[in-house]
């Protein structure tokens, strides 16, 4: 049987020092890249939260105005206008006989959004946070950094 001296055994069991910080540098290159990417996903993914109910709301109207002949609702607040999120909050104005605009707006993690969508079913983003890009022209709503 083989035996090794104790100066051996320690030259072979472990890392040094050197490979350890070598590993710790490559795996802080990689999160340095893979976590703004990851946050900009979660965002994009948050902005759907205002998209979709606002598409409703519209469609709403539509079949409010179908069967009352005007986008007018005495209820308070209209009963077409969609329900507040946890990422945004919806408002409901110019509701007049032929015209109607949803607002979101963005709350929390999502703040700095605001996208609209109006009774010509034009939609619009109107603010967006620092580093995202307002469309241009704004005919629709932003879904990434560069915009539409």
């Amino acid at each position: 049987m083989r035996s090794y001296s104790p100066r051996r055994r320690r030259l072979v069991a472990g890392f040094t020092l050197i490979e350890l910080m070598i590993t710790v540098a490559i795996v802080g290159i990689l999160a340095s890249i893979a976590i703004p990417s990851y946050n900009e996903y979660i965002l994009r993914g948050k902005l759907v939260e205002a998209q979709s109910p606002l598409s409703t709301g519209r469609v709403r109207f539509e079949q409010w105005f179908q069967d009352n002949r005007t986008y007018v609702d005495t209820a308070t607040p209209h009963s077409a206008c969609p329900a507040n999120t946890s990422n945004f909050t919806f408002a409901c104005s110019g509701i007049t006989a032929t015209t109607f605009t949803i607002t979101a707006t963005g709350i929390g993690g999502s703040s700095g959004f605001s996208m609209t969508i109006n009774q010509l079913n034009a939609k619009a983003t109107t603010s967006v946070p620092t580093g995202w890009t307002t469309p241009s022209p704004n005919n629709c709503w932003v879904t990434r950094k560069s915009g539409c």
